[in-house]
């Protein structure tokens, strides 16, 4: 067991802090730093990420449950331990991450390109793959992207969240928001011109693209 003493930093200490683009931390310089006290030592966040949003109607249900005690012997209360109710719903999120890749590479210093490289591969890789671990021993949320949307450039950033303004609906949602998201791409680059040159893209539904293909992508 680790045991940590809460304690006041002195001046000393937060000044020797490491300076804005001396991290060697990828989590730093990615998601930044702010200290009050100490403003030589925060550094800008390089990466942004969006709330998730369902790109459908939701219904929220609900679980009702009991709890057993198995040391009561009935002799003078009897029935549950616990009567509780969790609310849940199922649904297919659209998620938005932006990262300036020139701040990543400033933050960790310009001779940690290899490091910035690992960074966004094992972020880009943790969105695809890894599940939020909140109720996961209730309700086994494992899933993983099944869609995903690369794309690189010297323009400004843009969300496409607009394509899922008016939900999506049918017995096939997931192919239904894919058509929306991509339609929205396509018109949002003819009336502003295209915001990548090559993006890469790897769609889980038709066998399409490659996760691997998405992490060199982003990487390089």
């Amino acid at each position: 067991m680790v045991v940590t003493e809460k304690r006041d930093w002195t001046r000393k200490e937060l000044e020797s802090l490491p300076k804005e683009s001396d991290y060697s931390a990828a989590d730093l310089a990615m998601f930044g730093r702010m200290l009050a006290s100490s403003p030589k030592a925060n550094a800008e966040a390089a990466v942004q990420v969006a709330h998730a949003i369902s790109v459908h109607e939701v219904a929220v249900e609900d679980d009702y449950f009991t709890a057993v005690d198995d040391l009561n012997e009935g002799a003078e209360d009897a029935g549950a331990a616990h009567i509780g109710e969790t609310e849940f719903a199922s649904g297919l999120f659209y998620l938005y991450v932006c990262i300036d890749q020139e701040l990543l590479r400033h933050n960790l210093g310009d001779n940690n390109k290899d490091l910035a490289g690992k960074a966004l591969r094992a972020l880009t890789e943790a969105a695809a793959k890894i599940a939020p671990s909140g109720k996961q021993n209730s309700f086994a949320s494992r899933a993983r992207a099944s869609y995903i949307l690369a794309e690189k450039g010297d323009e400004q950033p843009r969300s496409l969240a607009v394509a899922f303004l008016k939900p999506v609906s049918g017995k096939d949602i997931l192919s239904e928001a894919i058509n929306a998201l991509t339609t929205t791409r396509e018109n949002m680059d003819k009336v502003y011109g295209a915001s990548a040159k090559k993006p890469e893209l790897m769609n889980a539904v038709t066998g399409e693209g490659k996760l691997d293909a998405i992490l060199n992508y982003v990487a390089s």
